[in-house]
């Protein structure tokens, strides 16, 4: 790849814009003068691709006056000038017009780009009903495939059978759609998008009524989804004739059916929506939905289209990112949404757990606690599992077990939230039986020397996950387990005989980072409006779950050393902000490490620019330069690639709950247990050499 590191086009990026402009009525040359100054500036925007609205060329609302010759001669001169003025500019300019073809008159949308006229798109489906009129003018340009048309001294391709694929830029693969052609069952948008193409525009004249913009936004943010594409909208507005109807201007971009960006409505003068739509991320999407292929097959989607080839030639320079990014993508910043995953991401597990109980002769739960975020929320799951079954809490059997390095901050804790929730609680001190199996095994540690090495570890973990699995045996009882979506990833998790293994795990599908927020939801459950049950928490409670939340990620295994430090789990391993980040693209969207670099680069670098998850901290906003994040996600890709398939491939059962995807053999995530991270690791070194240590 030419292109710099820094460049959104490098990783799999296209700037494209929707633009409204004010019209003159019936007047193409001074239109046209209006698309120009929109056209430069998009150009020094570095855009790709901008569209214009529907007949922006004459305006929609000119009635018979698209009949007369004058104006359907200057709409030809109009777009020759187009296309000389677009000679040095990099955007593709799709632009809405009247022409003449054959005996007939269509509602067009005309692509130029760099002096060029590539096609002409006909309006296939026109309305004639309420406030619509169009067949009295134009002709349905349904069946004109594999035609060709003359514009002024022009010639190109003109038919609804056109895709536009830029050759330097992959992925890029433009179709052109007009107003009502989206308002149909079967959108042409949807055939084009099977046959390849990634961008869909739609050039719109849409005059507004109440509640018209909320259809609009349906259909775009649907069609984005539903053909797994990009969807650019842009509407009529200021200067468009108000004999009987109004404008609004609205422009809009969505992406796999996210709301990139819009505009204000009914603006004064002209307005562009600008985003970066992630070509990468639709090819992936594509790559992993099967049926869409397979629908492809079905349609017979290729023999539709034909394929119109251009070169954009993207700078070769940082042209920033013009996109929305998550610092945590696990986790929203908008407070409803982050609720409302909140609730369901916790009532999944509590449903699974539920499910499970009922369905193998209600055992009690066991389950060891810490007084960590991963085994504090495990036992809030398994005590609203409790009140659904109309169980007494008591029937939970907790009991924490204090090694060589636990604090008493974390023991009680511990004891404190199983006695809150009204939990049975019990401590089983693991240090005499390490000291005898280190003894057994002739660990220098045994022998008073400070050995604290993987097996030092190991054997108090896997103590404990003996401990719980005899007492579930001596009890009636199920073995609860709270390793989570974060360190199964990394494989942060003692193997067989330890915190790896459980009977159910219920925190398997829910990152580390989520979790957090988890918690701090269940701590302000009375305002969620969401169904939960107000004061299922005391007070109390809900003290042990915020001082859960102010404490440091330990596993406290190792002691504390000289200087008072006790062991932490993100100095280790780095930190679950990043390996979050970085599990999240490569979970969901495969993405190439380098991109993810780039992604977390822009994410993170300023803790004072973008949003915050609600009710994060300000005092832990924090921020990651480039070459933290390249070595920390080195780390992330030689653990998740090269070592820790094999504890995930025989993990226990648990409910998947992020759409981004579980870990579990049996379901989203299949992998060879010895295989190894060479490719990854050499494709983000090959694209950072500067910062390989």
């Amino acid at each position: 790849m030419s292109l710099p590191f820094e460049s959104a086009y490098r990783h799999g990026f296209a700037r494209i814009a929707a633009c409204t402009i004010p019209v003159a009525i019936a007047d193409p040359a001074r239109n046209a003068e209006a698309v120009l100054v929109a056209a430069r500036e998009c150009d020094a925007d570095a855009v790709a691709v901008a569209v214009f609205p529907e007949l922006c060329l004459t305006g929609y609302a000119i009635d018979d006056l698209v009949m007369q010759d004058a104006v359907l001669d200057a709409v030809e001169t109009a777009i020759a000038t187009l296309v000389a003025a677009s000679d040095d500019l990099f955007t593709m300019l799709v632009v809405g017009a009247p022409l003449r073809h054959r005996s007939r008159l269509y509602n067009c949308a005309v692509v130029i780009h760099r002096g060029e006229l590539l096609g002409v798109i006909p309006k296939s489906y026109l309305p004639t009903y309420r406030e619509f009129y169009e067949r009295r003018w134009y002709a349905p340009g349904d069946d004109q495939v594999g035609q060709d048309i003359r514009v002024a001294h022009l010639e190109a391709p003109f038919g609804p059978d056109l895709l536009f694929e830029a050759l330097d830029v992959p992925g890029l693969v433009v179709h052109a759609e007009v107003c009502e052609d989206v308002w149909v069952p079967i959108p042409p948008s949807s055939s084009a998008a099977l046959a390849g193409a990634t961008v869909l525009l739609n050039l719109s004249g849409s005059p507004i009524t109440i509640a018209r913009a909320e259809d609009r936004k349906i259909l775009c943010q649907s069609q984005s989804l539903r053909c797994l594409a990009a969807y650019a909208y842009a509407a009529a507005g200021q200067g468009e004739s108000t004999n009987d109807l109004s404008w609004d201007g609205q422009t809009l971009i969505y992406e796999g059916g996210t709301l990139l960006a819009e505009t204000e409505r009914f603006p004064e003068g002209p307005r562009h929506s600008v985003a970066d739509v992630d070509l990468g991320r639709l090819r992936q999407d594509r790559l992993r939905q099967g049926t869409f292929d397979d629908n492809r097959r079905a349609e017979h989607a290729d023999a539709m289209f034909r394929t119109v080839h251009f070169e954009l030639d993207p700078p070769a320079r940082d042209i920033g990112l013009r996109r929305h990014l998550d610092r945590f993508p696990f986790v929203p910043d908008d407070p409803a949404r982050l609720a409302l995953d909140c609730y369901e991401a916790f009532n999944i597990q509590v449903s699974g757990l539920v499910h499970r109980l009922q369905a193998i002769g209600a055992p009690k739960p066991v389950i060891g606690v810490s007084g960590g975020l991963d085994s504090t929320h495990a036992l809030l799951v398994i005590a609203r599992a409790m009140d659904r079954m109309s169980r007494p809490r008591s029937d939970i059997l907790a009991y924490t077990m204090p090694g060589f390095a636990t604090s008493d901050h974390t023991k009680s804790n511990a004891i404190a939230l199983a006695e809150a929730i009204g939990a049975s609680i019990e401590t089983i001190d693991i240090r005499d039986a390490a000291t005898e199996l280190l003894t057994k095994i002739r660990h220098p540690f045994a022998d008073g020397e400070p050995v604290h090495d993987i097996t030092f570890e190991n054997v108090q973990a896997g103590l404990r996950t003996d401990y719980l699995f005899r007492l579930a045996n001596q009890n009636g009882g199920l073995v609860i387990g709270t390793s989570d979506l974060s360190e199964l990833a990394l494989g942060w998790a003692t193997y067989g005989v330890g915190d790896q293994m459980s009977h159910y795990a219920v925190n398997t599908g829910i990152p580390k980072t989520l979790i957090q927020h988890v918690i701090r939801w269940v701590i302000a459950d009375a305002s969620t409006g969401l169904g939960n049950h107000e004061g299922w928490l005391g007070d109390h409670a809900k003290d042990v779950l915020q001082s859960v939340l102010d404490t440091e990620i330990s596993p406290e295994l190792v002691p504390a050393g000289q200087d008072g430090k006790m062991q932490s789990t993100e100095d280790r391993i780095g930190p679950y902000a990043l390996h979050d980040f970085a599990l999240f693209h490569v979970l969901r969207y495969g993405l190439r490490p380098s991109k993810i670099a780039f992604l977390a680069e822009r994410a993170w670098a300023d803790a004072d620019a973008g949003a915050w998850p609600p009710g994060f901290p300000a005092e832990d906003r924090y921020a990651y330069d480039l070459p933290a994040v390249t070595k920390w996600l080195r780390v992330f890709l030689q653990r998740f690639f090269g070592f820790a398939q094999f504890k995930r491939s025989a993990i226990p059962n648990g409910p998947k709950v992020s759409p981004v995807g579980s870990l579990s053999p049996r379901g989203d995530w299949r992998a060879p247990s010895d295989g190894n991270a060479a490719v990854w690791l050499a494709e983000l070194d090959a694209a950072l050499p500067d910062l390989v240590r």
